[in-house]
């Protein structure tokens, strides 16, 4: 092997996403789960990349391209989207020797905590990832099913949902409620999501007040939703999964922490079903998330 680090550049982009869906799918599928992922164009990664190069770094092994990491920052938050091998390079250090790269931009960014979101069943990375500081924090549940069966019996929700606009007055609404559930402003990721064609966002209003928001994929997926409290978080559920099961879609999905238990268990009760486990991983002092629902493993 003739291994080389370095920045990832766009043009890596596309090669690094099909390494990522290889060597998810040949996870997922050597562990009974099936293939899970699928290629799509690299529109995050570009934008992570565009924001904070510093994040984003390649293995490239004669040429082609060994090994993927990529991280961000906001606040005082470092999350790291993705660290994968090419399954046939895996047991050489390259996992190890990324995580590196991106501990580095992890410190560089003066980031208070560090977290990220991993496969339950995979052991190896947990591992590394605990001989770095990232402990196991709570599990994460990818819970979908059917629209029909979703919106039998679902409950009406006391909440009120308006598109979200991009005007200033909603953007600071976004800031008070990320503050209140993550503790940090995530103004860039809205205006990424907002840049979107697929993805609507909408803000969840009580009365007057906005207390949280949610966003909505074309194809019926539920996520990032932040609440202001732990005690609006059954409903906000609530009103996104009718808002997700009124787009026709085939199938209403969402990723809940294990301390989420007003959503869960409502997703319970409308016929969601666990596809597959996650488990957020993080530094000391955090990772108590009571008040949001992450987009996916790659997007927190």
């Amino acid at each position: 092997m003739s291994l080389v680090y370095r920045p990832a550049r766009a043009d890596d982009l596309a090669a690094t996403d099909a390494m990522v869906v290889g060597s998810i799918n040949e996870l997922t599928v050597r562990h009974g789960f099936g293939p899970m992922a699928a290629t799509s164009p690299p529109n995050f990664q570009l934008f992570s990349l565009e924001d904070d190069p510093d994040g984003l770094w390649v293995a490239e092994d004669d040429g082609e391209i060994a090994g993927f990491a990529w991280s961000s920052a906001c606040g005082d938050i470092w999350f790291l989207a993705q660290l994968f091998v090419d399954p046939g390079r895996q047991g050489h250090g390259i996992g190890n020797t990324l995580l590196e790269r991106t501990m580095q931009h992890a410190r560089k960014s003066g980031a208070v905590h560090r977290a990220l979101i991993t496969f339950t069943f995979n052991r190896v990375s947990q591992g590394l990832y605990m001989r770095h500081g990232l402990f196991p924090k709570t599990p994460i549940y990818y819970l979908g099913a059917a629209r029909e069966q979703v919106t039998k019996a679902l409950p009406q929700s006391p909440l009120r949902a308006i598109e979200m606009d991009g005007s200033a007055a909603t953007m600071e609404k976004l800031i008070k409620i990320d503050a209140s559930a993550l503790g940090v402003s995530r103004e860039k990721h809205h205006r990424y999501l907002r840049s979107d064609s697929a993805t609507t966002g909408v803000l969840l209003l009580a009365g007057s007040e906005a207390i949280g928001y949610s966003y909505l994929s074309a194809g019926g997926h539920i996520g990032p939703l932040a609440v202001t409290r732990p005690d609006f978080l059954r409903d906000a559920f609530a009103t996104a999964l009718r808002l997700a099961a009124d787009r026709s879609v085939e199938k209403v999905s969402a990723f809940l922490p294990g301390t989420c238990e007003s959503a869960l268990a409502l997703a319970v009760d409308q016929g969601m079903r666990i596809t597959f486990p996650m488990l957020l991983m993080a530094s000391p002092g955090y990772g108590g998330w009571t008040q949001y629902l992450p987009r996916n493993p790659g997007f927190m």
